[in-house]
């Protein structure tokens, strides 16, 4: 038996695949175009282990994916590949409505294909869909979090491209019986995620003597949730998630960005101290705001731990801790990060 999880030199993908190979015996194919934040060395540790077969591919590859199913079965597909930085969204919106519109399109027909095979696997095949609260738009201070009766909203490129791709997986639910689950996660923190999100970027620049940039006021609120916590609620939605559903995963942690980088800044005084002796948090700025910027996500968690019984096992607190503490152990991931040379391996393995 064996899964599909696309995106799976990404973020959160590469977590998911480290803690699926952790917990179980089942394989995965590990299909990732490996754009500018796919990154191999976040799967070093299981680079020799069989049950790991990495394909660089793009979703939108028709003759790929259909190949990866004739010859796999898998019994799942995890889709987690996406364009997802809403600045580069901004600035050039057609890689994500390639990837996150179209892409998911050329996996839900290829599913739905293999679906009517009627191979072993496809009895009981699961197509998990991995999205956004970002769909949702923005809340106002006194408005509830986000439920998954919200109606969509979306504000930036990324997230109507996030939207459409949901709306298509409800619809091949809705249409063709195809058996799908998605799920829509809150703002990710936490081990190998790339340095122009939020919190790598200020561990990064603090470490080094850096700005920390700060949009607008700094007063955008977020919900943060630690990766290996998503990770185990997209396994449980896999496990036990009611086919046609949506669950709503998040951390029950809202914060400003300003107070986010504020408690980085204080947990770097102390694990790390700056030699003049001042605080990181002497580095802030505040630049101008994004176009559009929603000022404020939170999501409602009660479904997925009324009817599943997951709820996150990290507070914000002893997230954020681990996560700095990794940073700090794992500079030389970093270095090859932000020099670029992280991309040698791809390029000798796929020239």
């Amino acid at each position: 038996m064996t899964i599909l999880v696309t995106g799976g030199a990404g973020f959160i993908g590469s977590n998911f695949i480290l803690d699926w190979l952790a917990q179980s015996d089942e394989g995965v194919i590990d299909l990732d175009l490996l754009t500018y934040a796919g990154n191999l060395d976040n799967l070093a540790a299981v680079r020799n282990d069989d049950r790991h077969v990495f394909v660089q591919g793009d979703i939108g590859d028709k003759d790929l994916v259909a190949r990866l199913f004739a010859e796999y079965s898998p019994r799942a597909v995890v889709n987690f590949a996406a364009e997802s930085h809403v600045d580069r969204s901004i600035h050039g919106p057609e890689d994500f409505m390639r990837t996150n519109l179209f892409g998911t399109f050329t996996l839900l027909e290829a599913a739905r294909n293999f679906a009517a095979t009627g191979a072993p696997e496809a009895g009981n095949f699961r197509f998990l869909h991995v999205s956004t609260d970002e769909v949702y738009g923005s809340l106002a201070p006194e408005d509830a979090p986000f439920s998954e009766t919200n109606r969509y909203e979306p504000n930036s490129p990324y997230s109507a491209s996030k939207a459409g791709s949901d709306h298509l997986v409800r619809a091949y639910f809705h249409t063709y019986g195809l058996p799908v689950l998605t799920t829509n996660c809150s703002n990710n923190y936490g081990p190998f995620q790339f340095p122009e999100k939020l919190v790598p970027l200020v561990i990064h620049n603090a470490l080094s003597g850096k700005p920390l940039p700060i949009y607008g006021d700094g007063k955008q609120v977020r919900d943060w949730l630690y990766v290996t916590d998503h990770c185990t609620a997209i396994r449980r939605v896999l496990d036990r998630g009611a086919l046609g559903e949506v669950y709503n995963i998040g951390g029950w942690n809202e914060r400003p960005n300003i107070e986010v980088v504020q408690t980085i800044c204080e947990v770097l005084d102390e694990l790390q101290p700056r030699s003049g002796g001042q605080s990181y948090a002497d580095l802030i700025t505040f630049v101008k705001d994004r176009p559009g910027h929603d000022r404020r996500y939170a999501i409602d968690a009660s479904k997925i731990e009324r009817e599943l019984g997951w709820r996150p096992l990290e507070t914000f607190e002893t997230g954020i801790r681990k996560t700095i503490q990794w940073y700090l152990e794992n500079q030389t991931w970093v270095a090859k990060i932000v020099d670029g040379s992280y991309r040698t391996w791809v390029e000798k393995q796929y020239a």
